[in-house]
């Protein structure tokens, strides 16, 4: 479990706001050095307490988007290793692990069905999934 100080939590609520601000921009906001910012974004990177950045496009800019929610069963202790490899998949929008039948959930964004038919084998081609189950979010109601 990573322990946030006061910078690391102002330097997460800046980079909420803008996830592709520079380092030198976060510096002058942050009121410390450009290596500083560095120093510290590599560590949250590599605790894990930051897993990336993404782009968040407006719900209107998606139509004809497909979304979906995959279940996934994974064997013994493999899961770990499941989830960096799953990290990798830009169309996986969140992962999360769960209790119950299924050990992972995760939201899938894709721009169409080839693209989602692509995701489904490269995330059921990763080694120690056993099983999984896809459901596409039809409306929001």
């Amino acid at each position: 479990m990573h322990h946030f100080d006061d910078l690391d939590r102002r330097m997460l609520a800046v980079l909420r706001q803008d996830g592709r601000a520079p380092l030198s921009k976060l510096a002058a906001i942050l009121g410390v050095s450009r290596g500083t910012v560095q120093m510290r974004l590599e560590r949250l990177l590599g605790s894990g307490a930051v897993l990336g950045f993404t782009v968040r496009v407006r719900q209107d800019h998606e139509d004809g988007a497909i979304q979906a929610v995959m279940m996934i069963e994974v064997t013994g202790k493999s899961t770990t290793a499941i989830i960096q490899k799953l990290r990798g998949l830009p169309e996986l929008h969140a992962l999360h692990t769960t209790n119950g039948t299924w050990d992972l959930v995760a939201e899938i964004r894709a721009s169409n069905l080839r693209e989602f038919d692509r995701v489904l084998r490269d995330v059921r081609a990763i080694d120690g999934i056993l099983n999984s189950e896809t459901s596409i979010l039809l409306s929001s109601v």
